[in-house]
C-alpha cells in the first residue's frame, strides 16, 4: 500500500474528502518526523512508537576493493511495533 492508497482508506473509513484525508495525514506524518528528528519520542499506543536511536561507529568494506573503511556514527529513525499491532500481524 503506499501513500496514495492509505489516503483512500483513510477517507472512506473516516468519511471525509480525499483531500482532508491527505491534509491529516501528511500533518501527522510531518509531526512525528519533526518530533523524532529533535530526539523525542512519540507513542501511538497500540501502533507503535517511533523514536531516534544512536548507531555506534563501525568498520565496514568497501564492497568494490573490499578494503576496510571506518563507517561514521549516526542518528537513525527507529519504530517499534505495539502490542495489539504484534498480535494483529500475527493472527493474519
Amino acid at each position: 500500500m503506499n501513500k496514495g492508497e492509505l489516503v483512500d482508506k483513510v477517507a472512506e473509513k473516516a468519511s471525509v474528502t480525499k483531500k482532508q484525508a491527505d491534509a491529516v495525514l501528511t500533518a501527522a506524518i510531518d509531526s512525528i518526523m519533526e518530533a523524532v528528528s529533535t530526539g523525542e519520542k512519540v507513542t501511538l499506543v497500540g501502533f507503535g512508537s517511533f523514536e531516534s536511536r544512536e548507531r555506534k561507529e563501525r568498520e565496514g568494506r568497501n564492497p568494490k576493493t573490499g578494503e576496510a573503511m571506518q563507517i561514521p556514527a549516526t542518528k537513525v529513525p527507529a519504530f517499534s511495533a505495539g502490542k495489539l499491532f504484534k498480535e494483529k500481524v500475527a493472527s493474519k
